[in-house]
């Protein structure tokens, strides 16, 4: 039918799925998903663009906003929780709007997707040094619609995650990343196609910024926040790994470090103790490749 987004064209291949036994069915699931990745590959300037920006507006003290509803806002939910615990950085500097609000994480709320208001009210704390993400299958989700362009008017960069051509979405973004995975394996079913590729690049878009913000060394995150055993089992071996001291050593630079892989590593490093690593630290932007 004319008219209608791609996301929600109908796969010609898929119309025996209900008769499929269940590892032809499987196959068949899993095999819809293998050029994903390729649809990704293709806007890696675009996404390499964005990101630019976006470390832009974090180093003068702005926020990364994500705006999305259904599936898309979920999985932007899911990339903003986990930078804190991952890289270290301040619970709100990467913040997740989606439409509904926190129950729209484990229950669709009827209509949330169609409230506009919603989407401006989401964007009242945005500024001009901050950066929203919007991200939606269709492009035509008036709350998200609604809140990236008045992140736009209010200064912000303002770009677009869409999985169609031509979207009401797309037209009010300074960046678009086009990620035109087509017809779905069930029909509209955009937490597959469209949802393993927008995932693929809020994971590439958040890690590479944090990357460049000086929060990895090498390909270590040295910013964890050890808040269970696995992630303080973690600390000690990284500091061990960057500075060469045994296990007893580790662990005592970390408690007076106050859990601090890189402070612990500097004050090995260094020979100081945990106040001047901190200042050290400070002095260079926390990055501590040029530390050591």
């Amino acid at each position: 039918m004319s008219g209608l987004p791609e996301t929600e064209a109908i796969a010609e291949s898929g119309s025996d799925l209900d008769r499929l036994p269940p590892h032809a069915l499987v196959a068949r699931l899993i095999e819809s998903q293998r050029s994903v990745t390729d649809v990704v590959y293709s806007q890696r300037e675009a996404i390499a663009g964005v990101v630019e920006e976006i470390v832009r507006r974090l180093q003068r003290g702005g926020r990364l906003h994500y705006i999305g509803a259904g599936t898309s806002g979920r999985l932007a939910t899911l990339d903003a929780a986990e930078m804190a615990p991952t890289f270290g950085v301040e619970a709100e500097l990467v913040h997740a709007h989606i439409a509904g609000g926190a129950n729209a994480l484990v229950r669709a709320i009827e209509g949330a997707e169609d409230d506009a208001a919603a989407g401006e009210g989401a964007m009242s704390d945005v500024s001009a040094n901050d950066a929203a993400i919007a991200i939606s299958a269709s492009g035509g989700a008036p709350f998200v619609i609604a809140a990236l362009t008045i992140a736009r008017r209010r200064g912000a960069f303002a770009a677009a995650i869409v999985n169609t051509d031509a979207s009401p979405l797309a037209a009010v973004a300074e960046r678009v990343i086009l990620l035109r995975t087509g017809a779905e394996p069930i029909a509209g079913s955009t937490r597959m196609r469209a949802g393993t590729a927008q995932k693929i690049v809020l994971n590439t878009i958040s890690t590479a910024t944090m990357v460049l913000l000086g929060k990895v060394y090498e390909n270590l995150m040295v910013d964890l926040v050890a808040t269970n055993r696995k992630l303080r089992a973690r600390a000690v071996r990284l500091v061990r790994q960057l500075t060469g001291v045994d296990e007893a050593r580790a662990e005592e630079l970390l408690e007076a470090a106050d859990g601090s892989v890189t402070c612990a590593v500097v004050m090995q490093s260094r020979g100081v103790d945990a106040h001047e690593a901190r200042a050290l630290l400070e002095g260079n932007e926390h990055r501590l490749r040029d530390l050591l």
